[in-house]
């Protein structure tokens, strides 16, 4: 489907221009002709992006601007201001009332076709970013593996996942269980950049579940390194005692006390360097595997698939 764009602005000929020019690109356009009609289109269509003109009579688009983010219907639509004014406080009002970006008049087509392509583009990334980590999540994932599929790379993909990590967030709580996801995010950030430089790709699943794509000849040193300093830090997130004893005591739903282990990283790793992919859920399937395999040996550690095809 096409992305849908409203066009606020009193002056008919302005709207048309714009109009025009966004449907020849492929958008799929509704135009506004003020501010009260704009927030009740914005409400009924849900816009991907309002293009919206500044000086309105009724209400002016710093205001549309501010409604449209305090409405949760509207809330996550991208913003655009059209301006006449260069003036740097027009900028910074319309920034603060909720805009993504904005266009001095007069433009041309290639300029307002630009500056709509490119929000719309970082609004569409921000989407497939996880919360919690700020990495790329399912849909990032699925396309970095599809495109190495399709492009016939030579590729490794490394399925990370946190070993007991439901008992120490039902221990430690909710927040602290947050900031050992975070931690793990970066120890394999860190981990991917320094063996893949820019060519790596790390993207967060959800929950205690993270992916990385990398070369297939560093595949195994980015996993003893994420597996090394996960150990390394993982004295940061537990008591001295806990870390003493090597485990943890939980209660269980029944009021049971069980002694579980401390939570470590399993990687397991998926490579070409063995075998050819069709798609991007065979990579993930075989990583998936060997991941299991890692489980099965206490502490962190990673396996790889060896089997050749």
């Amino acid at each position: 489907m096409p992305e849908t764009i409203l066009v606020v602005d009193d002056d008919p000929d302005i709207a048309r221009f714009v109009e025009v020019n966004l449907r020849s690109a492929g958008y799929d356009v509704t135009v506004a002709a003020d501010g009260e009609e704009a927030l009740d289109k914005a409400g009924e269509l849900r816009p991907d992006l309002v293009l919206l003109d500044v000086m309105m009579p009724r209400i002016d688009g710093f205001e549309v601007a501010q409604r449209l983010r305090k409405n949760p219907l509207t809330a996550s639509a991208s913003i655009i201001m059209l301006t006449a004014k260069a003036l740097s406080a027009d900028k910074v009002t319309g920034l603060q009332s909720g805009a993504d970006d904005y266009i001095i008049k007069p433009f041309d087509p290639i300029e307002l076709l630009a500056r709509v392509k490119g929000t719309l583009r970082r609004a569409k990334e921000m989407r497939n970013l996880s919360p919690l980590t700020g990495l790329p999540g399912n849909i990032r994932i699925q396309e970095e593996i599809e495109r190495q599929v399709r492009d016939d790379r030579e590729f490794a993909v490394l399925y990370c996942d946190l070993d007991n990590f439901k008992a120490y967030n039902d221990q430690k709580g909710f927040v602290r269980g947050d900031r050992l996801i975070q931690a793990t995010a970066r120890i394999i950030q860190d981990a991917v950049a320094e063996q893949a430089g820019t060519e790596g790709f790390v993207g967060h699943v959800g929950g205690d579940d993270f992916v990385a794509v990398v070369g297939p000849d560093v595949g195994e040193s980015v996993a003893s390194r994420i597996c090394g300093r996960f150990d390394e830090a993982r004295t940061d997130f537990y008591d001295p005692e806990d870390l003493e004893r090597g485990f943890v005591r939980v209660e269980d739903r029944k009021g049971v006390m069980q002694d579980v282990a401390l939570v470590a990283v399993s990687v397991g790793i998926a490579s070409t360097a063995t075998r050819r992919f069709a798609h991007y859920g065979e990579a993930v399937a075989v990583a998936t595997e060997m991941k299991s395999f890692a489980k099965r040996d206490a502490g962190s550690s990673y396996a790889v698939d060896r089997r050749i095809e």
